[in-house]
């Protein structure tokens, strides 16, 4: 086994979610295909990666999903987006409209922040050391 290649992260919208994706965190949109079922394959990875974990952008079909929406991790950070350019990064994300709960913060171990997405996931944006 190399690697994760998706994780699955319920949506309200695939629309709204793919916007949010590639327009405020930067990532590319790798596919986006009609299942014919009302469903769409949407699948989202930061810019430049070529391979590696992807995000499986997957809209919520019933209540018991769309009560996940947004609380995936428990009101925990669930995800770790890395960067090598803390600075950048976070000022791009700020002007885009990311919501950061906090101000950043170096640690032992890098720099981070915690973001919300458009849902309220909880992700890290670091710079390990």
């Amino acid at each position: 086994m190399s690697y994760i290649a998706l994780v699955t992260l319920v949506v309200r919208d695939y629309d709204e979610a793919i916007a949010f994706y590639t327009d405020a965190l930067g990532f590319e949109l790798i596919e986006d295909t009609d299942r014919g079922d009302g469903t769409r394959w949407v699948v989202v990875r930061p810019r430049g990666t070529g391979h590696g974990s992807a995000l499986l952008l997957a809209r919520a079909k019933d209540d018991v999903q769309r009560a996940s929406v947004g609380a995936q991790a428990g009101g925990r950070v669930g995800i770790f987006l890395h960067t090598e350019d803390f600075t950048a990064d976070h000022a791009r994300m700020t002007a885009a409209g990311v919501r950061f709960l906090e101000e950043p913060r170096h640690e032992p171990y890098g720099s981070v922040a915690v973001f919300e997405d458009l849902y309220g996931n909880r992700w890290d944006l670091l710079q390990p050391k």
